[in-house]
């Protein structure tokens, strides 16, 4: 069983390994005491007046107490971003780093502005935490991505992927959580998945190209495909496009 589990570990992309185990180790090291999370949570006044600025990391690494909704967003964290990387990115390792800073980016200025907004400042104000709503992010342009795969919520009824977040935002109203978290990730996923996607393909213009300094953090190879000569591949049926 510990050795099945350390293939897991080592089989992981880099960014979904480093990203999994900074949360763990954050989130066990609060549990435990030995972190606090007062020094981790969103806080712009003191990254401003303070110069606190880890915070602005930070609150992307703890995912509140050990219990149930913690395992729920490990599992997503583990499984729809090893699928972003090793898919969608592929071969991309600089263009998927990127996606995630420029949803921690959107996240935090959402919260920024909102919390001066009349009225909506309340509800910005409880949320200091970003890790779940990053975490959504990636379901999101996951979902987005692979629109036609099918799934199973429970065993109890069955969707495609492009309802995915819809169903998990109902799930999450139904066990007393907040909406808002969730939101804000379907927010952040959209605005990525429209710049990165869609737009493009509209104008022939790539606003969110990645830097060349991350480029250049990573070696990344293209992604060679070799097949025998004179063969050709059908597409497969649509209706054989599944996942349980």
């Amino acid at each position: 069983m510990a050795q099945a589990v350390e293939e897991w570990y080592k089989q992981m992309p880099i960014i979904t390994r480093s990203y999994l185990t900074a949360a763990v180790i954050t989130t066990v090291g609060c549990s435990l005491d030995i972190i606090s999370p007062y020094n981790l949570y969103l806080n712009p006044t003191l990254v401003v007046k303070q110069y606190q600025y880890w915070r602005l990391v930070t609150n992307f690494l703890y995912f509140r107490k050990m219990d149930l909704d913690f395992m729920f967003h490990m599992f997503f964290l583990a499984r729809y971003c090893k699928l972003l990387e090793e898919n969608s990115f592929r071969g991309k390792t600089a263009d998927f780093l990127y996606m995630l800073l420029f949803g921690a980016s959107v996240l935090t200025g959402i919260v920024l502005i909102g919390g001066m907004i009349p009225y909506l400042s309340a509800s910005f104000a409880k949320i200091i935490f970003l890790s779940n709503s990053l975490t959504f992010m990636m379901v999101y342009v996951w979902s987005k991505q692979n629109p036609y795969i099918h799934m199973s919520f429970l065993g109890l009824f069955t969707f495609t992927a492009a309802y995915l977040p819809w169903v998990l935002l109902g799930f999450s109203i139904l066990v007393g959580a907040s909406a808002w978290v969730d939101l804000l990730g379907m927010i952040a996923g959209h605005a990525y998945y429209f710049l990165a996607e869609v737009y493009p393909r509209m104008t022939n213009r790539h606003p969110l190209k990645t830097p060349s300094f991350l480029k250049a953090l990573f070696a990344d190879e293209p992604v060679v495909v070799a097949r025998p000569e004179n063969v050709r591949f059908a597409a497969a049926p649509f209706d054989e496009i599944h996942q349980d």
